[in-house]
């Protein structure tokens, strides 16, 4: 059986002002952005290239068991790129405020910058440039065909 991470539920106190930051600041392509159930409004947005997306709520919280996380609550979300000097630029360019990158020791998988969505939730961005010739959609098909 495989199991794939596909949509994570993000805590956010306004989801229109977080639906246009992280579409229009980070650049996210928006799936949904309806009413999926009666009283329930879903809009979920994915990164380029990711195989999981963000989903955002004001009541998505309601169908699942267990405390309510607070908007910002959330730390520590990653994305991974294969150039990072690029993805600054780009992000700075849609007036992102992000950290400059961060290059902790040579290696790759080392390098990092940072940004927080309106509500402070807080993501990091990995440079990982291996992924240019490895693209992890085709590492797991090769383990998953093993």
């Amino acid at each position: 059986m495989l199991y794939t991470l596909e949509v994570i539920p993000l805590p956010v106190s306004d989801i229109d002002r977080a639906r246009d930051f992280y579409r229009d600041r980070v650049g996210f392509h928006v799936d949904i952005d309806q009413e999926v159930m009666p009283g329930m409004r879903i809009v979920q947005l994915t990164p380029p290239g990711s195989g999981c997306s963000i989903a955002l709520g004001d009541t998505i919280w309601d169908a699942m068991d267990g405390p309510r996380p607070a908007p910002g609550s959330y730390q520590g979300l990653q994305l991974c790129v294969t150039d990072i000097k690029a993805a600054h630029a780009e992000l700075v360019e849609r007036g992102l405020e992000v950290s400059e990158p961060v290059q902790y020791t040579p290696d790759d998988g080392a390098t990092f910058m940072y940004f927080k969505d309106p509500d402070g939730n807080g993501w990091a961005v990995q440079e990982y440039r291996r992924r240019a010739t490895e693209p992890l959609h085709q590492v797991l098909a090769d383990l998953a065909a093993q």
